[in-house]
């Protein structure tokens, strides 16, 4: 049986999401393989997964000595893939039975679309910031770093941060600058024509970066509104916050001048770079803070 569509899984330590997200994309399609590739996960979710699905040959696991990072890992998938379309997915997300046929209807539709995202919601159905967005460039993300995107009513080009979920639920796929690395489904040609995940990035932005490179070579970006995917945002990384959150905004860092420092004056990439750190910094303070109080409340219990 030919494959149409590969779904690459990244796993670390996601517990009883794993088995689950397998489970639901077995349910919504049947040309398709499964290529999970495990980061060292020292918890029992790839001992589940096996246990669900012992003589399952839609199945491969590629387990890493190590943590290689979401870029790396992807890309393994990748190499190990033989679908003409790759649906890289998270998880801790679980697919409509009919995500993948409406976005494959939207790659299919139009040679020039070389990435499609659903979309992202919490499971009480709120849509997820992320799912689809402008590129945080270096002014956008000032103002949001600063919190100047409260001004956005009165100065609305001026004040705009970068993310869409606020505004109305098109009804229609639509095209847009960025989509999230949490569900993309990607064009093979478009794939080769651009080249794989930069490895540079060990977790979060790297999906930016290839939005950003995609669409340097000519390919569109589409927003598929019926292709519904709850995601349990942080399922996978609750366990290290400040590990996660030190990965994302030096990530941040990373992307801002690979792709904007000829772009934008120096005082600005600098107050860009203050504001990422400062918030990491405030961000590492609350997660201390919390541990700090949880080994006091465990001491006076």
């Amino acid at each position: 049986m030919s494959v149409e569509v590969s779904v690459i899984i990244i796993n670390y330590n996601s517990g009883l999401f794993l088995k689950q997200c397998v489970d639901w994309v077995f349910n919504t399609k049947e040309n398709m393989e499964i290529i999970v590739v495990d980061n060292a996960s020292a918890d029992d979710s790839l001992i589940r997964l096996k246990s669900a699905f012992p003589n399952e040959i839609r199945l491969q696991v590629i387990s890493n000595s190590s943590n290689l990072g979401f870029a790396k890992a992807c890309n393994a998938g990748a190499q190990n893939a033989s679908g003409q379309y790759l649906l890289y997915l998270n998880p801790d997300s679980i697919l409509d039975r009919h995500a993948i046929s409406e976005m494959l209807n939207s790659l299919k539709n139009d040679p020039t679309v070389g990435m499609v995202g659903g979309l992202l919601t919490d499971p009480d159905g709120i849509e997820q910031g992320g799912g689809r967005r402008t590129v945080p460039t270096p002014w956008r993300s000032f103002v949001r770093a600063f919190g100047l995107s409260r001004f956005a009513h009165r100065w609305p080009r001026l004040f705009f941060d970068f993310h869409l979920h606020k505004q109305p639920l098109p009804d229609q796929p639509i095209e847009v600058e960025a989509i999230s690395g949490a569900c993309m489904l990607v064009r093979r040609e478009a794939l080769e024509d651009v080249g794989p995940l930069d490895e540079g990035y060990f977790m979060h932005c790297e999906d930016l970066d290839w939005c950003m490179r995609f669409r340097q070579k000519k390919w569109k970006i589409l927003f598929v509104p019926t292709a519904k995917v709850i995601h349990y945002r942080g399922g996978c990384s609750k366990s290290r916050p400040i590990f996660v959150e030190w990965h994302k905004h030096k990530g941040m860092m990373r992307f801002y001048r690979k792709f904007f420092r000829h772009q934008y004056p120096g005082i600005l990439m600098w107050l860009v770079g203050l504001g990422v750190w400062l918030r990491f910094g405030l961000i590492a303070t609350y997660y201390s803070g919390r541990h700090v109080a949880r080994w006091f409340g465990l001491l006076r219990a």
